[in-house]
C-alpha cells in the first residue's frame, strides 16, 4: 500500500484558470466529463484527457463538478475540517440495489433463503466473516479447522483461533444490540471481545489508546501511509462517531443508510482508536450499522472475503480520501462495489444450495424416506466431502439444538445406513458410509 501521488490543489488551478484564462474556465464549467469511474488524481494522470484539455484543466473540471455534489458530514480530519462524499450517480444507483436485494421484506425472508434453511445459512456467514475478518488482521488458521473449531465449541489452542472465536462472538453480539444506539462503551465493549486473549498487553483491550501509548500508525515498509488523529482527541471524535451513527434523516440531510454504515467502517479505521484490532472492529461495525437500519441480508452476507482478495484496493481507498480533502467518494465507491459483489456471491450460493438441497429431496423421496432439515444437510455436507465426521457436540452446536437431540438424529441415520459410528477416545464420531453419494442420486 503505497502512498498515492498527491493531487494538484484545485483551488489553486481554479484561480490561476480564472486569472489567465477565463475563457477555459467556462469551458470547464459548461462540458459534461465523465466522471463514472470517479479516479483520484494518481489514477487520472495516466489517463488520456479529452481532446483540448491537459491533465491539469481535466481535473480541474472534475472538482467544480464533484464539490457541486458535495455533501458534508458532521465527523472531522485531523485538522479539523468535514469530511464529504459526493453524492454521484453511480453512489445513489448502488445505495438502491442494496436497498432493494439487502433490505426486502421481513415477510419475504423465509420465501428467499427457505424457513428450515435459515440457521445454516446464519452459521455459514458469521463462520465466513469471522474466518476472513480474522486472516485479514493475521490470523492463520485454515477454514476448515475453523469450521471445526466453531462446530465443536472447544477451547482455541492459538492466537489465531483465539481471534475467530472471539470474531464469531462479537458478531453475534452485534445481532443482538441492533436496537440500543450506538454508544462510546458499546464500542469499548465489542473491541473487548474482539481482542480477548489476543492482544501482547491485554489491558488494551476495550481501551481507547491515550497519549501514554506509543501511538499506532500504518506503515509501507519505511513509509508512514497514515498517521491517525492525537490520542487525546479520541473520546471526542468517539463521541461525534456515535451521535453520526444514531442521527435520524429528519435530525440531518439525507444520507443512505448503507452509505452511513461504510462511513462509520471509514472512520473507525482512520481514527484508529486501538492499539490493535481496528479493521475487526470497524467491520463488526458495518455490520451493526446494516442491521439496525432493516438490512437483514446482511446478516447473511460476507465482505471480509472480498476485502482479503484486493487488501491494496481497501487501502488505497483509505489514501485517496485523506488525500483529496476528506473526498469519502473514493471509499464509499469501493465498499458499494463489494457488498453488491457480496450480495451476487449470495445469491449464487444460494441457488446453488438450492439445486444441491432438491437433488438430495428427490433422492429420499425416491427412497420414500423423510428426514428433518438438519439431518439433510449434514448427509449434503458429507456427500460432497465438506466434511470427513461429525461428532454430537458438534451438531448440537451448529444446529443449536440439544446433545440429546443430536444423538438422536445421528443414530437415526446410522440405523438407515447412512452413516458409521465409530468411537474416538471417549467420545463418538459418526462418518459417510461408501455408499452415501450414491443414495443420494436420485433414481439411483
Amino acid at each position: 500500500m503505497k502512498l498515492p501521488m498527491p493531487a494538484p490543489d484545485w483551488t489553486h488551478l481554479l484561480n490561476v484558470t480564472l486569472k489567465e484564462n477565463p475563457k477555459k474556465l467556462n469551458e470547464l464549467l459548461l462540458t459534461q466529463f465523465d466522471d463514472s469511474a470517479y479516479l483520484h488524481w494518481d489514477q487520472l494522470r495516466y489517463k488520456t484527457p479529452p481532446a483540448g484539455l491537459t491533465h491539469e484543466e481535466w481535473w480541474l473540471a472534475l472538482k467544480l463538478r464533484r464539490n457541486q455534489q458535495r455533501r458534508q458530514v458532521e465527523l472531522f480530519d485531523k485538522e479539523g475540517n468535514r469530511f464529504w462524499f459526493s453524492m454521484t450517480d453511480r453512489l445513489l444507483r448502488l445505495s438502491e440495489e442494496v436497498a432493494r436485494r439487502a433490505g426486502a421484506s421481513i415477510a419475504n425472508r423465509d420465501q428467499i433463503l427457505g424457513a428450515k434453511n435459515r440457521e445454516s445459512y446464519i452459521v455459514r456467514s458469521l463462520v465466513e466473516e469471522a474466518v476472513t475478518s480474522s486472516q485479514l488482521e493475521g490470523a492463520s488458521t485454515s477454514r476448515k479447522v475453523a469450521v471445526e473449531l466453531l462446530d465443536s465449541g472447544r477451547a482455541p489452542q492459538d492466537k489465531s483461533e483465539m481471534m475467530i472465536v472471539n470474531n464469531y462472538v462479537a458478531m453475534q453480539h452485534v445481532k443482538e444490540s441492533t436496537k440500543s444506539p450506538l454508544s462510546p462503551d458499546f464500542v469499548l465493549e465489542l473491541h473487548g471481545i474482539l481482542t480477548e486473549g489476543t492482544l501482547d498487553d491485554p489491558n488494551d483491550a476495550g481501551r481507547l489508546e491515550t497519549p501514554d501509548h506509543d501511538r499506532v500508525s500504518v506503515w509501507d515498509n519505511e513509509t508512514e501511509v497514515h498517521a491517525p488523529p492525537p490520542a487525546e482527541e479520541l473520546p471526542r471524535r468517539l463521541a461525534q462517531l456515535c451521535d453520526f451513527a444514531n442521527a435520524s434523516d429528519a435530525e440531518a440531510a439525507y444520507i443512505p443508510p448503507v452509505v452511513r454504515a461504510i462511513i462509520i467502517h471509514f472512520m473507525m479505521g482512520f481514527d484508529h482508536y486501538f492499539a490493535d484490532g481496528n479493521g475487526r472492529n470497524a467491520r463488526t461495525l458495518f455490520y451493526w450499522s446494516m442491521l439496525r437500519e432493516g438490512y437483514w441480508v446482511s446478516e447473511y452476507v460476507t465482505i471480509s472475503r472480498l476485502l482479503k482478495k484486493a487488501p491494496s484496493k481497501y487501502g488505497a481507498a483509505y489514501l485517496f480520501t485523506e488525500d483529496d480533502d476528506g473526498d469519502l467518494t473514493y471509499f464509499i465507491h469501493y465498499q458499494l462495489d463489494v457488498f453488491v459483489r457480496a450480495l451476487t456471491d449470495l445469491d449464487s450460493y444460494l441457488n446453488a444450495k438450492g439445486k444441491e438441497s432438491a437433488a438430495v429431496r428427490a433422492a429420499l423421496a425416491d427412497a420414500g424416506i423423510e428426514l428433518n432439515f438438519r439431518q439433510a444437510d449434514l448427509l449434503e455436507k458429507l456427500a460432497r466431502q465438506e466434511e470427513e465426521s461429525t461428532s454430537a457436540l458438534s451438531f448440537a452446536h451448529r444446529y443449536r439444538v440439544t446433545d440429546q437431540t443430536a444423538r438422536a438424529d445421528l443414530d437415526a441415520l446410522t440405523k438407515r445406513g447412512y452413516l458409521v459410528k465409530h468411537r474416538k477416545g471417549r467420545a463418538f464420531i459418526w462418518k459417510a458410509t461408501e455408499s452415501l453419494a450414491v443414495k443420494l442420486t436420485p433414481n439411483s
